[in-house]
């Protein structure tokens, strides 16, 4: 079953809370995760950044929104409990409960106090998403614009540019050693299908070898083995082999199977580390998303 969306969960949150006692967040998800019948796959999966469930945020926020209307109150940290005003909801026998009906309800209680409604009015895009759903998906979708515009600068750019930003990339990773130690490094060799040869660390404990090529093509098993059979030369097990283009699946499947830590960096893979790196990118503006210190206010 799909994951439900935040305003079907407001009816059976406040019927949840029907008994007039109070109830802790664990206890809403639980019972709103087997009302819903989730799996243990669907209640884990995460917000596109990475930080939370989508069911826990979508939990929340409906609690929120009835705590924001005066159907839900909470005189103690993450605990709920029902209000006269809720129970006077639910002898109704309502058959819905979303923001609309929550703002058509509050017109009636206090009429100064109308709740925010990020929710799109196309019909379309009627899974209403949580805004902080909203924020995440729309900064997902600038960085793979993003990333589509960095991609497209990579294969437009010089070898030796684009070597500089193999270079920008690794140490910024915490490779290599320095600028100058990786800049020296790489670019210089080209013996036997290896472009460069870096440090692992700072204090040069072990060498990773590069292979870094600016191609249009995608890149085949052959010249992946050509680049471990310049590894077996050196006798090292490690390597990274950086390209603005992708790999054939034959060469995916062949350095998993080999007895080598060989790193394929692809170029989306590629404008993807930049951008997380904040190489080649400029912030333009910057947000904080705050969330309410409950232990502030505990007297």
């Amino acid at each position: 079953m799909a994951i439900p969306e935040f305003q079907d969960l407001m009816l059976p949150m406040l019927q949840f809370h029907a008994d007039g006692h109070e109830h802790c967040s664990k206890e809403n998800v639980d019972f709103l995760r087997r009302k819903f019948g989730l799996s243990e796959e669907e209640i884990s999966e995460l917000l596109p950044s990475g930080k939370q469930s989508i069911f826990n945020n979508r939990v929340s926020w409906a609690k929120s929104y009835l705590k924001m209307a005066g159907l839900l109150d909470s005189n103690k940290r993450g605990i709920y409990k029902i209000t006269e005003r809720g129970t006077d909801v639910l002898t109704k026998g309502v058959a819905k409960i979303d923001i609309k009906f929550l703002n058509e309800f509050l017109k009636k209680q206090k009429p100064e106090q109308i709740l925010p409604n990020h929710v799109t009015t196309d019909r379309e895009q009627l899974a209403l998403k949580t805004p902080e759903e909203t924020l995440d998906e729309s900064y997902q979708s600038i960085n793979i614009a993003l990333s589509s515009d960095i991609l497209e600068k990579l294969k437009s750019c010089t070898p030796s540019f684009f070597e500089r930003i193999v270079v920008d990339v690794i140490v910024t990773m915490g490779y290599g050693g320095t600028l100058k130690d990786a800049g020296k490094a790489i670019g210089k060799s080209g013996d036997g299908g290896i472009d460069g040869i870096i440090k692992e660390d700072r204090l040069g404990l072990d060498n990773i070898y590069i292979q870094a090529k600016k191609w249009d093509s995608a890149v085949g098993r052959p010249e992946i083995q050509k680049f471990v059979g310049a590894l077996s030369a050196q006798k090292s097990k490690k390597g990274i082999f950086i390209t603005t283009s992708t790999f054939t699946k034959d060469a995916i499947d062949y350095v998993s199977k080999i007895d080598m830590k060989v790193v394929l960096i692809d170029g989306e893979t590629l404008a993807g580390l930049m951008l997380e790196h904040n190489i080649g990118v400029t912030t333009v503006k910057r947000y904080e998303l705050k969330r309410l210190d409950s232990d502030y206010y505990e007297e």
